[in-house]
């Protein structure tokens, strides 16, 4: 009985965090269990960068808590080796995120949810495009509609990130004008492949997605357009890993490289801090 109990909590948890929109390079309006806590580490690398022309990559540890099942929290750093020499600890983040719409039925649900992030790095100023992983010290804040429908799931978001770089105060003339403000969007796609029906938390899901990432920058007209297909594996309910690559679609501005890969593995502890009763 108790048996039976434990596995359907475990079926009620795979259908309620949807593994199609656990998405590898996005946030789906969704969040992680609530008084759950996931420890993660993502590498992100490039096989030739625009700096030293060579390999080079960062590591990102990250850990998340669901405070409750509306609000959940974030806090990472990086170290890597993309802007200097020797790989160094790079930046510091934390990021949250708060569900405020929830329309669910059974098997399709719509969600929406706000977020910010904050970042702080060590980095020098370096290309046109602004990013919080680790290249810039800023905050960004925006917005996140997830749609599921059964075995798919359709995300998108829209967001603003201002960069607090001790340059923009500065009277100095850069040339070219340097970039302090962008809006940014994705749409992302994606689709349980595998299993096609639940009977046990012990069947490894296997999702494919498709992700659209682009930004335009505010100070001059500059922007990018990404592809990003991916794959995923869950393991046991609470385990995940990540594989995806990233390719430029179109872009005028700076940029450290065209294209990158990104490897992830990821762990949830359910109820990692309510004692049991």
């Amino acid at each position: 009985m108790k048996t039976g109990i434990v596995t359907l909590c475990f079926l009620f948890l795979l259908q309620t965090i949807a593994g199609q929109e656990l998405y590898v390079l996005t946030e789906p309006a969704s969040n992680i269990p609530a008084h759950s806590l996931s420890v993660k580490i993502k590498d992100h690398f490039v096989s030739r960068d625009n700096i030293y022309d060579r390999f080079s990559n960062r590591v990102m540890p990250q850990v998340m808590y669901g405070v409750n099942k509306k609000l959940m929290v974030r806090a990472g750093i990086s170290i890597a080796n993309m802007h200097t020499t020797d790989t160094k600890y790079e930046s510091f983040s934390v990021y949250t995120k708060y569900r405020f719409l929830s329309k669910d039925e059974l098997h399709k649900h719509f969600r929406m949810a706000v977020f910010a992030e904050v970042s702080k790095t060590r980095i020098p100023f370096h290309y046109d495009e602004i990013s919080m992983m680790g290249d810039k010290s800023g905050i960004e804040a925006g917005v996140i509609a997830t749609q599921l429908w059964h075995k798919f799931a359709l995300s998108g978001s829209v967001s603003h990130t201002q960069v607090l770089d001790k340059s923009r105060n500065n009277k100095v003339l850069y040339i070219p004008e340097r970039n302090y403000q962008s809006v940014n969007f994705s749409l992302s796609g994606g689709y349980l492949l595998f299993p096609g029906e639940y009977s046990s938390y012990k069947q490894t899901n296997l999702n494919l997605y498709l992700e659209l990432l682009g930004q335009q920058t505010l100070d001059r007209s500059a922007y990018y357009i990404d592809m990003a297909p991916a794959i995923q594996l869950i393991f046991t309910s609470n385990t995940k890993m990540n594989l995806g690559y990233r390719f430029q679609l179109g872009s005028n501005m700076s940029r450290m490289t065209a294209n990158s890969f990104l490897v992830s593995f990821e762990r949830t502890f359910l109820n990692a801090f309510r004692k049991n009763k």
